[in-house]
């Protein structure tokens, strides 16, 4: 019973942030938006939330510090593919390099000058609430209310929301600032965990967020299910560090690529499967 129970507690604080980033990125993607910044916003938020914190021992400032940077990170996004009409995968992809450039010299300076890099986080309870419960809150709110219809409609034709009277840069920008707040979340979840940020501490979740979106079929509640799913394996391959097979000794590489060998799979097997907005990423 207590294994079961360890498992379901390290589920939830593997697969919150995954829950929480794919959240982020379904606002974004509803709108019309193509997101994989979600791995430079939720960066950007644990490294602003974690240096911050350590510096000034307070919690909030360190939070709203992480929720801070990764709205800016997908603002940038949306400016450069809403105002600059660059391409949605070539703005993420920058998005993400210069996230992972700014929080790896930020930390590499830190340690030089040997700043305390631990700091209090808030309990982790708090955070998988919010992974739990925003799910809910935003399926309401995408099915139930003027702005979540405006969300679809400009997700599915921008052009033709237009000319009933929406204004689709605006709606897409309220999306990708709410984006920026949920990988936020997600970032300083993350960063609670070891309660000290570290270079590249993502390590690919943003993108496997990104593929518990398109496992969920851009639906909050399924996609939600898919990223505790993704904690889940995430879960079993740190329990099963160690273990042989056969009566052979397995290398600890093999288990820690177990996730992300998952997810191309269940990838592979849903790519076609999925709807995606209309307009995603056409206009």
């Amino acid at each position: 019973m207590n294994e079961l129970l360890d498992l379901v507690s390290a589920t939830a604080r593997l697969g919150g942030p995954l829950a929480l980033a794919a959240m982020g990125g379904l606002l974004s993607e509803r709108s019309g938006v193509v997101n994989i910044a979600l791995e430079g916003a939720m960066l950007a938020s644990a490294c602003a939330c974690g240096m911050v914190s350590a510096a000034t021992g307070s919690t909030a400032l360190g939070l709203f510090a992480g929720l801070v940077a990764a709205v800016i990170v997908c603002l940038l996004h949306a400016l450069a593919v809403l105002g600059f009409r660059i391409d949605h995968i070539v703005s993420g992809i920058a998005a993400n390099a210069v996230a992972f450039g700014v929080t790896g010299f930020a930390i590499k300076v830190a340690v030089q000058r040997g700043a305390e890099l631990k700091f209090t986080p808030l309990p982790q309870i708090v955070y998988i609430a919010c992974a739990l419960i925003l799910p809910v809150v935003i399926a309401f709110m995408i099915q139930r209310t003027v702005f979540g219809l405006r969300i679809n409609a400009v997700g599915n034709s921008g052009s033709k929301s237009a000319e009933m009277g929406v204004n689709p840069i605006r709606v897409r920008l309220v999306a990708l600032f709410g984006c920026g707040l949920l990988t936020g979340l997600a970032g300083a979840m993350l960063v609670s965990q070891p309660e000290h940020f570290t270079a590249n501490m993502t390590a690919g979740k943003g993108f496997i967020a990104l593929a518990a979106l398109i496992l969920g079929g851009w639906r909050p509640i399924p996609a939600m299910i898919a990223a505790f799913a993704f904690g889940l394996f995430d879960a079993l391959q740190i329990r099963l560090q160690g273990t042989p097979m056969l009566g052979v000794e397995v290398p600890s590489q093999f288990w820690a690529s177990l996730p992300y060998v998952i997810t191309l799979i269940a990838l592979a097997g849903f790519l076609g499967k999925s709807k995606p907005p209309a307009a995603l990423g056409r206009e």
